[in-house]
């Protein structure tokens, strides 16, 4: 049966996707050893279901034996905002560009599920839809469809759209060819690799996932390594520096999903309110959206972290009033910021009122690093 992927690409637009390619069901050797040796060199830090499932992402065919073909779906999320305003906001904490609005999962699964619907009873074909939580490898598989290149900061890019696309692939028993694969158009530009404040990429197109700060504030659970602290700045969910420097951004427009256009509260919240959110409060100030899901304790030892380095003096009472929180990861970066922030004098009357009831040998630490960094010395820091 021949299957007109004009029809397939019109019914995608209509839907509101903003690109749309057609790959065979197969990965290149060279995607398969990049993540091979990705995950062999352990820069994939604590996200173990990366391995645990290397597998059916280096390989189609294995996450779903019938797929013989891949459509790749993009939704332009461009902002609309300046994504590099916080650096002159540092009493505010800047969010990501994809997770000040509604969780686009939702958003790009419902448009895939509509497209999957569409095909299965115009076509009476198998169908499978995947956004980005499940083992696909989405990038090179994008690239095949045409709709961008792999950057030198492993992001996708497009020529329409910039670094701006969120993707979702539809897996589909119909043979339908496939699109011109797209070329890399990086040049000699290393603007994504220079920005990086903490040097996450060891070279052009890789990615050492321990260092970036989308890993470290989303991903990792413990604390965040005090030599990666400073360089974090008042970011206190997920990183755009490496997306937003590049120069095929001058082509990207503000996206025009309601969903995906920026919640007002989530754009430069203050950390002095965040740093004082409760649990139930945590989740409805980001109810629907993907913060959501690291949890209060995460978020607000993100925020103590932007706290510290602010350099405003006037934050350390906000930074001291978390030095009695419940969760031992926030009363630990809670440390932190107030170390930053006050006098020796001061952070040493801190600890001797709170280092002695303290439980948690985490946090001991942590008073211990403080006081250490501080020039008091291990003797001094023992209270």
């Amino acid at each position: 049966m021949t299957v007109p992927r004009d029809d397939i690409r019109a019914e995608a637009l209509a839907l509101g996707f903003d690109a749309v390619g057609f790959a065979p069901a197969e990965l290149s050797a060279a995607a398969r050893g990049n993540l091979a040796t990705f995950l062999a060199e352990g820069r994939h830090g604590d996200m173990g279901w990366l391995a645990e499932k290397a597998d059916r992402r280096g390989d189609p065919q294995v996450l779903w034996p019938e797929v013989r073909s891949v459509i790749v779906l993009g939704l332009n999320y461009g902002p609309a905002e300046d994504p590099f305003d916080f650096q002159a906001r540092p009493e505010t904490g800047n969010i990501s560009v994809y997770a000040r609005h509604r969780d686009y999962h939702d958003t790009v699964k419902k448009k895939l599920k509509a497209l999957g619907r569409w095909m299965a009873d115009r076509y009476d074909c198998g169908i499978k839809v995947f956004v980005d939580t499940a083992p696909v490898m989405e990038k090179p598989l994008a690239q095949r469809a045409g709709l961008g290149w792999q950057g030198k900061h492993t992001n996708l890019v497009s020529r329409d759209f910039g670094s701006w696309l969120f993707l979702g692939e539809v897996y589909t028993t119909l043979d339908l060819g496939e699109d011109a694969t797209e070329i890399d158009h990086c040049g000699e530009c290393r603007r994504c690799l220079d920005i990086c404040p903490t040097k996450a990429f060891p070279a052009p197109y890789q990615l050492d996932a321990r260092r970036c700060i989308s890993y470290l504030t989303i991903e990792h659970k413990g604390a965040i390594p005090h030599d990666l602290r400073p360089l974090i700045g008042n970011r206190i969910y997920g990183c755009d520096d490496c997306l937003a420097v590049c120069p095929w951004n001058k082509f990207a427009r503000p996206t025009e999903e309601r969903d995906l256009q920026a919640r007002e509260e989530l754009t430069a919240p203050h950390l002095a309110q965040l740093a004082g959110l409760d649990d139930a409060a945590f989740r409805q100030l980001f109810s629907g959206s993907p913060i959501k899901r690291i949890g209060r304790d995460r978020f607000l030892r993100n925020v103590l972290i932007a706290i510290g380095n602010s350099g405003l003096p006037d934050l350390a009472a906000t930074a001291i009033a978390r030095l009695e929180d419940e969760a031992a990861l926030v009363r630990g970066a809670a440390i932190w910021a107030a170390s930053r922030l006050l006098p020796p004098g001061e952070l040493q009357e801190l600890a001797a009122r709170y280092r002695r009831k303290e439980p948690s040998e985490d946090v001991q630490v942590e008073w211990a690093a403080a006081l250490e960094d501080l020039g008091m010395g291990p003797k001094a820091a023992e209270g």
